[in-house]
């Protein structure tokens, strides 16, 4: 990644756009959807299934919010990863580098203990806001952590 960006003021957040959009907007339209076709229903169907079909869409929503909750938040004391499922924090002098290629999804962050964790609050299909974003959080780690010094 390029070292020219400068690093961002703290504290930063780092989330899609796009991957927000989709995520909330599809939970209101299912959960909608539900709550009509609960109402409209067939005869046969009795009060249970009504609530069963509403329950369903609000699963779904609940997935979908899991999805749309992802993010990357930068502070004074170190970095947060908030993915799908695992809320990861970590402190900048463990974190050694970050990289984005050509085709990823999320950037992957490495840590000094080996482990590598994607971070999905910076999407790789937003490609001018995911390599700035990496740029940013690059610099940040270069500047707190005990990353490699770039010659």
């Amino acid at each position: 990644m390029s070292t020219s960006v400068s690093p961002p003021s703290l504290p930063v957040t780092w989330r899609p756009r796009r991957g927000r959009f989709v995520a909330y907007g599809f939970a209101v339209l299912i959960v909608v959807g539900a709550v009509v076709m609960a109402a409209f229903i067939a005869e046969p169907f009795t009060l249970a299934d009504r609530l069963a079909i509403v329950a369903f869409g609000c699963a779904v929503a609940f997935v979908l919010h899991l999805l749309g909750r992802v993010r990357v938040e930068a502070d004074d004391q170190g970095v947060t990863i908030v993915n799908a499922v695992r809320t990861h924090r970590y402190t900048w002098p463990e974190i050694l580098d970050i990289t984005l290629l050509v085709g990823d999804p999320w950037p992957r962050i490495d840590f000094s203990d080996g482990r590598t964790i994607g971070a999905m609050g910076i999407q790789g299909s937003e490609k001018p806001r995911a390599r700035r974003a990496t740029a940013e959080l690059e610099a940040l780690i270069r500047e707190r952590g005990e990353a490699r010094e770039v010659s």
